[in-house]
């Protein structure tokens, strides 16, 4: 039997990932021979952080999210172990506080101890929160390698579905099947800096403009946090782009004569409760709703897809909207 895995983002890649490695048959079918800008995991920033997520996300997100790190690690992706490191201006001390109360596993830092973390930031904050155990990749180096490991694997590419069991991992595209999926905008920016030396991200908290900051090596950063409900795919708006730049002079002035790489921007696709879901619906399994968690839940998401199609074994997180329907005729 081959499953074919509808989807080469981060989902499909993962799912695709997952099931070769327990010994299943696979083919992936997406128009693109290689991961790049069409997929809106392309643009994302890469930070496996469920502690720092948890400040807004569901308890699954961080729970689920914790599998990450090691996943991609054992799969040969780069992870960097680094930890997060939040802060905000002096005068919002206030949402400092509140980010510490709404998530756990940080320590506070002075003055002192975020120099000696994090030198970078030439003691322009007084507190952090650090949280040690999170890390970030890059995710277009992951894409490109779990890419490369199902090529090496004899996963082949095809342009049309065949027979079989069907795992439909195209995000937005998979609307006409999942009616209540939506897209949620974001912008990012990339900036050379080599002015600017920092080694892990770093998250500003802002009441109008927050701002996440992921290094990339050699003086290159991604810029990140726009949230916006639209599915629009249009180029980032001047207004967006501003407040990114703005917000990251805030954080460090020498991003001013930063070199602008690239400015990006896309539609993730979520559910009305920005969790994810895996729903049957025939022969087709549909995995999709990763929201702005696509790197940190994409692990946990293809583990329960293998479990469910190789063992049986019911995902948390699983939808059967036609057992649903069902019932309720």
């Amino acid at each position: 039997m081959t499953y074919t895995v509808l989807g080469a983002g981060v989902m499909g890649l993962a799912v695709a990932a997952e099931l070769t490695a327990r010994g299943a048959t696979v083919q992936l079918c997406d128009p693109h021979e290689r991961p790049g800008p069409h997929a809106c995991s392309w643009w994302a920033g890469g930070m496996l952080a469920p502690d720092c997520e948890s400040e807004t996300a569901e308890e699954p997100v961080t729970r689920l999210g914790r599998e990450a790190a090691d996943w991609w690690q054992a799969r040969g992706v780069g992870v960097e172990r680094r930890g997060s490191l939040v802060v905000t201006p002096g005068r919002d001390r206030a949402e400092l506080d509140r980010f510490a109360r709404r998530t756990a596993h940080h320590s506070s830092l002075d003055a002192e101890a975020i120099d000696a973390l994090e030198p970078g930031l030439e003691r322009r904050f007084s507190r952090a929160l650090h949280f040690a155990d999170e890390a970030h990749i890059d995710p277009r180096a992951a894409l490109a390698t779990l890419r490369d490991g199902l090529a090496a694997a004899g996963v082949p590419r095809v342009g049309m579905s065949g027979d079989g069991p069907v795992i439909d991992c195209r995000g937005l595209a998979a609307r006409e099947a999942l009616s209540d999926l939506r897209g949620v905008r974001g912008e990012m920016v990339v900036l050379r800096a080599p002015d600017v030396h920092l080694t892990r991200p770093i998250r500003l908290l802002h009441p109008r403009h927050p701002l996440y900051i992921v290094p990339r090596g050699d003086g290159v950063y991604m810029l990140g946090a726009t949230q916006i409900e639209s599915d629009s795919r249009a180029p980032a708006t001047a207004r967006s782009v501003m407040e990114l730049l703005s917000t990251a002079y805030a954080l460090h002035p020498a991003f001013g004569e930063a070199a602008l790489l690239e400015i990006g921007a896309d539609a993730r696709p979520a559910f009305p409760d920005n969790l994810p879901r895996i729903r049957q619906r025939g022969a087709t399994t549909h995995v999709n709703g990763l929201f702005r968690h696509g790197f940190l839940l994409a692990p946990a998401m293809a583990r329960m897809t293998a479990d469910w199609l190789l063992d049986g074994t019911r995902p948390e997180v699983m939808d059967d909207e036609d057992h649903r329907q069902r019932r309720t005729a």
